[in-house]
């Protein structure tokens, strides 16, 4: 029969490294290097051989493995498992650096600061004070080599083989054998004369002197240099020399130590130790405390140290978030946090939070993450932002708070190249369409132009075509004049996206209109770039050939790159944009190549208190009424008027009125003419197709006589001007001019402004008496809403 063995040390469920780590402490303990089999995460084992002729060395072993697996404190070297069998002993603590290899690094990396020394100190300090005055323990080991730190910085006490019980209950200290150890004995230990008297603590706060002699000033060499304190800072000076003092009745309880240098300008007394000692008793503070605590927390973070920043105070940022209730305060210290971390960390800790953030309801949060997005955007995906993310943050341009919806305009300009095709190009215009043309707040329009204009290269060619030249000029009709400047601008910072035709027919016609504008600054951002417009066009009518390269981008598709184009028309928003909008605006201050010279002028501050009443008042009075107006009917009313220019020009606009006499066809853009109709980019400032009847008194055209002799007895000099035939004269075949036309054209046109006159009424009145009765008896309709035939 056979019988299996288990080997103890291969169930274990940590493997180490074989060789020992640097910096392992003299004595029997090798410390090496692990991880945990089933997760991975790193360790420390210590591990102790066990060799024959050892059995004291052994027992000392075996005493350190039960002190440590029994005794719980936050500055005590934390115990994870453990192994013992005949022939070895295996300790496995959290993952931690001996205080000897730590400082080596740290000086290698510029030296440790003050701060995390002072921090360090405090851990040791109050370490020994929860032995001796709680536990009743002598550690009898405090040196360098026991003292561990973990990868927050945090330091810990370790090397528990010779503590015994300070109420001598358990026999003499355990002999050390080690010259290394035993050079940090007090003197009154050396000479063996017990001739003065102690306290129980006397022997450890020597120790504690040596260690913070050779923290400041490297390995001591010998007892004697304790006396030349070095570069031990002269805060700690007076605290220091009573630690090693001859007397040792004299030197002070760690409780009191602690106390001392804590004091007012003492070494301990400082904005680090006073954050680590809240956040370790953050669970039982009031909700009115941390509030102020992390309000503070962000000014201080920048000198605190990286890991500590990373493993400390970042895990207590997202609990307070998850489980605490700390809103939008901890957004900021959370933000700084993470920078220090690697692009995978960031996805893993902080992106998960963000998403969740965005779906709160809290104002502030919400205003707090659109004013900070530059800093987590670029680890956000696609699916995330689409999905996740945009929903809520579109309710923003609803929000009633006018700086939610400032920005809510200007985060597009993060959010915009992230964006799918729906996304972009139809909900985002569509809210930037209501944004510009009802908003009452002439900063917030001025914004949505600007914003307009720097996302533009993402657009669709498509949406280009139909969103641009309508946005920018509506924008030229604002009343609020920087919102004039920001039409300018826009035209002249995205010009590569129109065709030469477009440049001609309607971009330079709405520019010389505001050549006599009340305001000097449109009127030279005008002039300015209707030159630039002029030039472009002049250079094609020299060169026709360049025409393809002109119109290269107008109907290419949506690409990141032709955003560089749109790069240089900056410092002409409003005060109101932030930062984070004039970083981007800055980020390119150079013109792309082909882009016209065109010298940016910034406009005059405006605020909020800007002529806001009368910007309101004259925006409500001019702007559509998205919330009254009977869509479907409206775009009947479009249809009618294009249906009444292809009969007046029906030789020439054939296509277009076979398009629009078809009212069931249904073109892939058909949700656009829905809005467009009413409150879009292109309403608010395209004139009616249809001509207006003539003032009373006045002759068409056709009813003068234009080849007759004048009358002499009518002021007019074109009222008889049409060439009347005599009677019985033949008319000559190849001659338009001796045909009676007028009588014809006449008749047809009359009847034809007599209607179009009548239809507007009665629409006018109909519209009239609709609104009259919604505001009676439901109130204005919802924002973005429209009936449906």
């Amino acid at each position: 029969m056979w019988f299996f063995v288990r080997d103890p040390v291969r169930d274990f469920p940590f493997e180490l490294s074989p060789e020992p780590a640097e910096g392992s402490p003299p004595g029997p303990w090798a410390l090496h290097r692990g991880r945990k089999k089933a997760t991975g995460s790193p360790v420390s084992i210590f591990v102790y051989d066990v060799r024959p002729g050892a059995e004291e060395q052994t027992q000392v072993a075996k005493a350190a493995f039960k002190r440590l697996k029994t005794l719980r404190h936050p500055n005590i070297l934390a115990f994870i498992d453990g192994l013992e069998t005949d022939k070895c002993l295996h300790v496995v603590t959290e993952a931690v650096t001996p205080l000897g290899v730590y400082l080596k690094a740290r000086a290698e990396a510029g030296g440790p600061k003050e701060l995390e020394l002072s921090w360090g100190l405090h851990q040791i300090v109050k370490a020994l004070s929860f032995l001796v005055n709680d536990c009743s323990l002598i550690h009898n080991n405090v040196c360098m080599a026991a003292v561990f730190v973990d990868r927050a910085g945090e330091w810990k006490l370790g090397g528990l083989d010779y503590m015994y019980s300070a109420q001598g209950n358990g026999g003499a200290p355990p002999c050390k054998g080690i010259p290394e150890l035993e050079q940090y004995d007090p003197p009154e230990l050396a000479d063996g004369s017990g001739r003065a008297a102690r306290e129980k603590w006397s022997a450890d706060m020597w120790r504690l002197g040596c260690l913070i002699w050779e923290v400041f000033n490297g390995p001591l060499p010998r007892p004697a240099a304790l006396r030349n304190p070095g570069k031990i800072p002269k805060s700690l000076v007076p605290h220091y020399c009573e630690l090693v003092g001859a007397n040792p009745k004299m030197r002070p309880n760690p409780a009191r130590f602690l106390q001392s240098c804590r004091a007012p300008g003492a070494f301990m007394n400082n904005r680090f130790v006073d954050t680590n000692l809240f956040l370790e008793e953050i669970q039982i503070k009031e909700p009115a405390e941390k509030q102020k605590f992390f309000q503070e927390l962000s000014e201080s973070l920048d000198s605190f140290p990286e890991d500590f920043c990373r493993h400390k105070v970042l895990p207590q940022l997202l609990t307070a978030f998850e489980f605490g209730n700390a809103g939008a305060v901890v957004l900021t210290p959370l933000f700084k946090v993470g920078k220090f971390l690697s692009a995978e960390e960031y996805q893993q800790k902080i992106i998960p939070v963000v998403v969740k953030m965005f779906s709160s309801t809290d104002r502030a949060m919400r205003i707090r993450l659109l004013q900070q997005m530059e800093q987590f955007i670029q680890y956000l995906d696609e699916p995330t932002v689409n999905t996740q993310i945009f929903p809520h943050v579109v309710h923003g341009f609803l929000d009633t708070n006018p700086a939610i919806r400032e920005q809510t305009v200007k985060s597009m300009l993060l959010l915009a190249p992230k964006l799918n095709e729906a996304n972009l190009n139809v909900e985002l215009m569509k809210h930037f369409a209501r944004l510009q043309a009802k908003d009452e707040q002439g900063p917030i329009r001025c914004n949505t132009t600007v914003c307009l204009g720097k996302i533009g290269s993402y657009l669709s060619a498509s949406t280009r075509h139909r969103v641009l030249l309508s946005a920018f000029s509506r924008a030229t009709k604002d009343p609020f004049a920087p919102s004039r400047v920001a039409g300018v601008l826009g035209f002249a910072a995205t010009h590569n996206l129109y065709s030469m035709n477009d440049c001609a027919h309607k971009i330079l016609p709405v520019l010389c209109g505001l050549t006599v504008d009340p305001e000097k600054s449109v009127r030279d951002q005008a002039f300015k770039a209707i030159r630039s417009f002029l030039s472009k066009l002049e250079s094609v009518s020299e060169d026709p050939t360049q025409l393809a390269e002109v119109e290269k981008d107008v109907h290419a598709a949506s690409s990141p790159g032709m955003g560089g184009a749109a790069a240089s028309w900056a410092g002409w928003a409003v005060t109101g944009v932030s930062s984070l909008t004039s970083k981007l605006i800055r980020a390119h201050p150079a013109a792309a190549p082909g882009e016209p010279s065109v010298s940016q002028r910034p406009p005059p501050e405006a605020h909020w208190e800007a002529p806001e009443g009368k910007d309101t008042a004259e925006d409500s009075g001019a702007a559509d009424r998205w919330d009254d107006e009977d869509w479907g009917s409206l775009e009947q009313e479009a249809e009618s008027v294009l249906a009444q220019q292809d009969n007046w020009s029906a030789g020439g606009q054939a296509s277009r009125a076979g398009q629009t006499s078809n009212p069931d066809h249904k073109s892939p853009e058909s949700d656009w003419s829905s809005w467009e109709a009413e409150g879009s980019w292109e309403q608010g400032w395209q004139e009616p197709s249809a001509q207006e009847p003539p003032p009373e008194g006045t002759q068409l055209t056709s009813e003068y006589n234009w080849g007759g002799p004048e009358p002499s007895d009518k002021g007019d000099p074109f009222a008889d001007l049409v060439a009347r035939r005599e009677p019985g004269t033949q008319p000559r075949p190849d001659s338009w001019g001796d045909d009676n036309w007028d009588g014809l054209e006449t008749e047809s046109r009359q009847v034809k402004a007599e209607l179009a006159r009548k239809k507007r009424e009665e629409r006018r009145r109909e519209m009239e008496a609709k609104r009259a009765e919604k505001k009676a008896a439901k109130g204005p309709m919802k924002l973005g809403t429209r009936k449906l035939d």
